[in-house]
């Protein structure tokens, strides 16, 4: 079992909030560009294709983006208020040192808060919240004024590590699933295929799946399958009831949801079954929190399938994800694309 861990750390190592994406779909590209061809959106999406050009499309989408904040004041000593990009638990960011992403250079700053010793009994024991923490940068006011100007993104500064079999770092949501689709899409490359299947590295998941729609209805595919995280389900405090029973190492996580198409996903866990790849099962009542939703409803619909990778800590600077997980996600996506019919029918059945 083995996975291009050197091209992974280097999308994790990419600074790329929502509305930010460049860094990370520069080496997306970059990475793509050595087997497929190419090209990109105004929005920030980025394309990777393979098979036939006049060929009906099949898109598989991992959205490139990763929470962040975003400055929206600087105060009289030059510290930082910020505002959030995407859906941040404020505790997380204690502590944490910060790479702000200056039109000029990036800088790195500290997240401030009150130390303990001078806070009065009842705050001791309050949540923090992001309007009572601010950015560091070390410098005069003068130096931040002229070279922070409000709107300027930040993402927690801490690179990818191993631990085990395990990759931990930021932006796992969902860096890694946009690994996945261009991985699953070499796996492809040069096969005989009967559609034209096409990678895409989405823009703005974090905010609203914006990215997902806008390729979407530029693509206009036949089916798609969009690849997330999910919640790890053998760490404290899970619900398995809730969430399915997704440990570390149990494979690729299939998604069943009214959303979710109901034919993609026997097509895939058929393909599973033949190829040998674990995997799992998960139920949703309504949507999936995915590209999914987005890809989904546009133009006239598209039959769509999600795949995830199990995930601990999400939304922290120390995401969890073990390597055999990736790799199967990968493997189910391949197998079900080399088993994909010329006009199969997606109609709900």
């Amino acid at each position: 079992m083995t996975i291009n861990r050197d091209f992974l750390f280097k999308l994790l190592d990419a600074a790329a909030p929502s509305g930010l994406e460049r860094r990370a779909a520069d080496v997306w590209l970059a990475e793509a560009a050595t087997f497929a061809r190419t090209h990109e959106d105004h929005y920030g999406n980025v394309y990777a294709e393979v098979g036939p050009e006049d060929a009906p499309a099949v898109a598989l989408m991992g959205h490139l983006d990763e929470i962040g904040l975003i400055v929206s004041h600087v105060g009289d000593e030059g510290f930082l208020s910020v505002l959030p990009v995407g859906g941040w638990d404020p505790q997380v960011l204690v502590g944490q040192r910060i790479r702000v992403l200056a039109p000029g250079g990036d800088l790195i700053g500290v997240i401030g808060k009150k130390a303990i010793h001078v806070m009065d009994a009842d705050e001791r024991t309050k949540a923090s919240r992001i309007e009572d923490l601010w950015i560091d940068l070390g410098l005069s006011k003068e130096e931040v004024t002229e070279q922070v100007p409000v709107g300027t993104y930040a993402v927690i500064e801490q690179g990818p590590i191993m631990v085990g079999t395990r990759v931990v770092g930021r932006a796992l949501d969902n860096r890694v699933g946009a690994f996945i689709v261009l991985e699953a899409l070499r796996a492809v490359a040069g096969k005989n295929l009967p559609y034209r299947v096409v990678a895409v590295g989405t823009s703005q998941e974090e905010i609203g799946c914006f990215g997902a729609q806008l390729g979407g209805y530029h693509l206009n595919p036949v089916a798609g399958v969009a690849v997330d995280v999910t919640h790890e389900t053998k760490q404290p405090g899970v619900s398995e009831k809730k969430y399915g029973v997704v440990p570390f190492g149990s494979g690729a996580n299939l998604t069943v949801s009214p959303m979710v198409s109901p034919v993609l996903t026997r097509q895939m866990t058929d393909a599973g079954r033949e190829a040998g790849v674990p995997f799992t099962l998960s139920a949703s009542g309504r949507y999936s929190g995915t590209d999914a939703d987005a890809l989904t409803l546009v133009r006239a619909g598209v039959p769509t399938a999600v795949v995830s990778i199990p995930n601990r800590y999400m939304h922290s600077p120390s995401e969890m994800v073990d390597e055999r997980d990736v790799k199967a996600c990968t493997d189910i996506i391949a197998a079900w694309l080399e088993r994909l019919p010329q006009g199969a029918d997606f109609t709900r059945r």
